[in-house]
């Protein structure tokens, strides 16, 4: 089976097969939601929804205002990676997985920087 991992430097952490990434923006305090499934082709986004738009948050084309969010379901190829970078200047991102979401340095370290969410088995 193929699943979501992070890893940083040496650290290799295996999440599920299905999770979402989540944040704030810094200045705008917007939420933006990505979905991620683990394949054997790579990461594939599934679902984005984000909470409003302004400075740099603007919802992607298609999406479509559900409740508070814009949702949409881009077309992108499966990638190899996601390279997630930690300024230290914001909330660090949500991991959620099964509806539960917990910082990533409950998985990392706090100072890991850059993290990349791939996939392994």
């Amino acid at each position: 089976m193929v699943f979501a991992c992070l890893v940083s430097g040496a650290t290799v952490v295996r999440l599920a097969a299905a999770i979402t990434l989540a944040w704030t923006h810094s200045v705008q305090k917007s939420v933006w939601q990505e979905d991620w499934r683990a394949t054997p082709a790579g990461l594939e986004l599934t679902e984005v929804r984000v909470e409003g738009s302004g400075a740099g948050m603007e919802p992607p084309e298609g999406a479509v205002l559900k409740g508070r969010f814009y949702v949409a379901h881009p077309v992108l190829a499966p990638q190899r990676g996601v390279i997630l970078r930690r300024s230290g200047a914001t909330a660090d991102w949500q991991v959620c997985i099964a509806g539960t979401c917990r910082p990533m340095a409950e998985f990392v370290p706090p100072e890991a920087d850059p993290v990349t969410l791939t996939t392994c088995e």
